[in-house]
């Protein structure tokens, strides 16, 4: 207890904070500073009534304080807003939502012969259902023609088919942020929250998220260059900043006083960019089947389909995960020298779910790559990586990106049930906690996976009277120990549910969400 003594000698409790300490602090001060109130400690007398109304305002300023105070260090600040103000000190931006991507697949009838448009933001969508919103998908290169006639006919489907990229988003062609006054440190808020802006660490040669330039009578005026700061910039380089703040609003920031150039006094400032993201865009194969606005490919009928799951989507970042990693990415300086440094660097590209370094070579290092929510690393999550890390490496190192070696397992059991429950509900449940432990975010490379652990999620399910688990086994046999009740991955392997991909077999389709019930017995 934090005792202090006051000039008159009188103890000060400093600690007597919440209501109750402080209504009994000044009941018990109220003889001496008032003699003439005896009657004080009467519920109804209105003295007391006014000291518990002080007590009660001593309590919210006293809560006040302490979240101001809490809200002065990162590791206890819990606004969005400090955070970002305290990580801004560190060079250390948090992420927006990243946009999942995929290939998709378009078909042509066998006798199409034209030449068809693809531009940038044509867009695919996924079909809505009853609290399932439709998830909006663009074609992610540049202005293409796809000439039907070139293309040669699948004997199978009698089709004619390509592939092409698409990302979740939509884009922004042109947005009019505002007009410039020629004053200094001039400030635009985008009309359009949820900006995807991918953190390339200042990479001019990046794929760009953002584009934006000034027009002055109708006539472009300047291109802007986006840097990480105006700290090092030219009093005449035309550059500007981007701050986001906690609601995902983004604001655009120009230089001056010899820091960056001021765009031209009634100069219209205007951006070109993408917004959207977020884990929605996971979505699985064979859903993104709707040609929402691609006008080239609906004159001509054609159909689209991912054949594969879109992957790389993520939510912005979370207070937690910032707190965690950035301390990381301060004492590495923003720099990969260790294989542990370019884990770090990896880990905090949103959109990478799980990734592992390994310095194959002295001048080579193979990231293993998982993208958020599992699957295959796309080829644009693979650029936009590359990209990140080219100001991030030394110049004679050399980065591959590889896909993570997902092993399936095998996991049948027999389940006694209980008198009065229903066995469908215990099937439900058992299949529930084996989803559970081979759930993406609860595992990890080179993992040991054992046997107890399964008959441990299974038994502590009410309903369930025995468990007898027959099959315990990975695909392959490499790091199998199953005779121990025991599981060893390799170090670049990750266990996954088998039944839950298209490059699953019919085996693995017994396997309904991880485990196969070969008996149900008891219940009803």
């Amino acid at each position: 207890m934090k005792i202090e003594h006051s000039d008159d000698g009188r103890k000060i409790d400093y600690t007597a904070r919440d209501y109750e300490s402080l209504l009994l602090a000044m009941q018990k001060m109220a003889p001496e500073k008032l003699p003439e109130w005896t009657d004080y400690s009467q519920e109804t007398d209105f003295g007391h009534v006014l000291l518990q109304l002080f007590a009660h305002m001593g309590d919210i300023v006293a809560y006040h304080q302490d979240r101001l105070v809490n809200e002065s260090f990162l590791s206890t600040a819990r606004e969005r807003a400090s955070i970002i103000d305290h990580l801004k000190l560190v060079g250390y931006r948090l992420s927006t939502a990243a946009p999942s991507s995929t290939e998709l697949t378009v078909e042509f009838s066998a006798d199409t012969t034209a030449r068809v448009r693809l531009s940038s933001g044509d867009a695919f969508a996924t079909k809505s259902s009853k609290g399932n919103p439709s998830v909006r998908f663009e074609y992610s290169g540049e202005n293409d023609d796809i000439d039907c006639a070139l293309l040669a006919v699948d004997p199978i489907s009698n089709k004619k088919t390509v592939r092409i990229p698409v990302e979740q988003g939509q884009l922004i062609k042109t947005d009019v942020v505002g007009n410039s006054n020629g004053l200094s440190g001039q400030r635009f808020a985008l009309n359009f929250t949820d900006l995807i802006l991918r953190d390339n660490s200042g990479n001019n040669n990046r794929i760009a998220d953002i584009t934006v330039w000034t027009e002055l009578g109708g006539v472009m005026d300047n291109s802007w260059r986006l840097q990480e700061s105006l700290a090092f910039s030219r009093e005449d380089a035309q550059d500007y900043v981007i701050e986001i703040d906690e609601n995902e609003q983004a604001f655009l920031i120009f230089g001056g006083n010899g820091f960056g150039a001021v765009p031209t006094s009634g100069s219209t400032i205007r951006a070109r960019y993408r917004v959207g993201g977020g884990a929605l865009g996971n979505v699985a194969a064979h859903q993104i089947t709707t040609l929402s606005d691609a006008p080239g490919l609906s004159l001509v009928a054609a159909k689209v389909t991912n054949k594969t799951a879109a992957t790389g989507g993520a939510d912005r970042e979370t207070i937690e995960h910032a707190i965690e990693h950035a301390p990381g990415m301060y004492r590495s300086f923003r720099r990969a020298v260790t294989a542990d440094d370019y884990k770090q660097l990896a880990e905090n590209y949103n959109g990478v779910g799980k990734v592992r370094a390994e310095a194959t070579h002295w001048n080579r290092v193979t990231l293993y790559v998982a993208p958020e929510g599992g699957g295959r690393v796309s080829d644009i999550l693979s650029a936009n990586l590359l990209s990140y890390f080219d100001s991030l490496r030394p110049v004679s190192t050399l980065i591959e990106v590889a896909d993570v070696d997902y092993v399936k397992i095998y996991i049948s059991a027999r389940i006694g049930v209980e008198s009065y429950y229903a066995r469908a509900e215990i099937r439900l449940k058992v299949e529930e906690a084996i989803t559970s432990l081979l759930a993406f975010h609860n595992v990890d490379f080179g993992q040991v996976l054992f046997l107890s652990k399964f008959y441990e999620a299974i038994e502590k399910i009410d309903g369930v009277a025995y468990v007898t688990i027959d099959e315990f086994s990975r695909e392959g046999h490499a790091g199998t120990d199953d005779s121990a009740g025991r599981l060893q991955l390799l170090a670049s392997e990750v266990p996954r549910i088998p039944g839950s991909s298209v490059e699953d077999t019919e085996h693995d389709a017994h396997y309904r969400n991880g485990v196969k019930l070969t008996a149900l017995e008891g219940g009803f």
